[in-house]
């Protein structure tokens, strides 16, 4: 057996008041004049108006300051424009504020302080990394887990594909889950990134890698999803329902460390490509693929279909992975996920450069079964 390294080492401050915390802690992490990485939308939102309170309105100008220019899906520029912001202010750490394309922009912009020479297609963490800058990661969507993650995923803009930029240096010094935050999340993105998170829950606990540490992380982050989401999006302010899918979601990512599937080699080109929110193009891929592997593997799901909550426990294999999904597929369309992808403007004539894409994209060779090009193809098609 090969040597495997099991590692879940990131501080972490939750509960509803938890971002109060956050001067305190950055003046524990030598941290006094922080640049603000966020996107544009939230500024003047009320999650926001709670950072800059903790942080101190009156004060903003001399002790820190704002980046709101993170796009979805952000681009390899953002980071470039937010590491230029920081040299601007002279700032001494990052905090990171808003959901998967803001925290990863944030972590990365961090490489480019210690090399400003680095061409982020290039990164293949061979160097020395050690000393980055302080970086807080408050999210404020439950979905991408981005806060507890060792990667950072930008879009290259010559190539127009996805880098993932991974290294354990990029973990963040704190993590502060604080569902006050999160409250006035939309029902629409509360859905779409809760299915991400619920992805990679189901996707991590499949994939073949022996972590079984990651497997029972991945089976309580379903649990908690299929609990707390419905609520959630029904009733935004059910502060239990929210802080519950804070903890799925960085569960979800944890547990990924194991690695993910084809669901998310199909969903990365429909980012880049097309347009779509990430979490959206997971929930509209997610059972095809699992119908895919069932009919390979069965048996695979019934463990997720227990920690669901569905009575699988004596049924055949096949039964038990019927069940599940169907369970999922319903469970989907409850939170209005249910569409195709032409739903949301994909175009058939994309397929090719989806499927190009998603051949190249790493995550499909971890997935349960192996796929090739065709399943790919197939598995958009089923979709589309």
């Amino acid at each position: 057996m090969s040597l495997i390294t099991f590692s879940f080492p990131t501080r972490t401050l939750f509960g509803a008041g938890a971002l109060a915390e956050l001067p305190a802690n950055l003046t524990r992490l030598g941290v006094h004049r922080p640049l603000v990485v966020t996107d544009p939308g939230l500024p003047p939102t009320a999650a926001f108006g709670q950072l800059a309170t903790a942080l101190g309105l009156d004060a903003r100008d001399q002790h820190w300051f704002l980046h709101a220019e993170v796009q979805p899906n952000p681009l390899d520029t953002d980071v470039t424009a937010a590491a230029a912001a920081y040299r601007r202010h002279q700032c001494d750490g990052i905090v990171g504020f808003g959901g998967g394309s803001a925290l990863d922009v944030a972590k990365a912009t961090r490489l480019l302080l210690k090399r400003p020479d680095l061409r982020l297609e290039e990164f293949d963490g061979t160097a020395d990394w050690t000393g980055l800058a302080p970086f807080v990661a408050v999210p404020t969507t439950a979905g991408t887990g981005s806060e507890v993650g060792r990667s950072s995923v930008v879009t290259l803009t010559r190539t127009r594909r996805k880098k993932v930029v991974f290294h354990p240096e990029l973990l963040a010094r704190l993590v502060i889950l604080d569902p006050a935050v999160t409250l006035d999340l939309p029902p629409k993105l509360t859905a779409a990134t809760g299915a991400d998170a619920l992805t990679h829950c189901i996707e991590s606990f499949t994939c073949p890698t022996f972590h079984p540490m990651c497997d029972g992380i991945a089976l309580e982050g379903v649990r908690l999803v299929a609990e707390a989401l419905p609520r959630a999006y029904r009733d935004g302010h059910d502060v239990d329902a929210r802080a519950k899918m804070l903890v799925a979601a960085a569960m979800g990512a944890v547990a990924f460390q194991k690695d993910l599937g084809a669901t998310h080699s199909l969903a990365h080109p429909l980012s880049t490509l097309c347009g779509l929110h990430h979490g959206l193009a997971n929930a509209l891929c997610l059972v095809a693929v699992m119908r895919f592997i069932a009919q390979r593997r069965p048996g695979l799901y019934r463990r997720v279909g227990l920690a669901a909550g569905l009575e699988v426990v004596t049924c055949a294999d096949k039964v038990a992975d019927e069940r599940t999904i169907a369970w999922l597929e319903q469970f989907l369309a409850g939170l209005g996920l249910a569409a195709k992808l032409r739903d949301h403007g994909v175009r058939s004539e994309q397929l090719e450069a989806l499927v190009a894409q998603a051949v190249e994209d790493p995550c499909h060779q971890t997935n349960a079964v192996p796929v090739t090009a065709a399943d790919l193809r197939q598995l958009y098609l089923a979709v589309l």
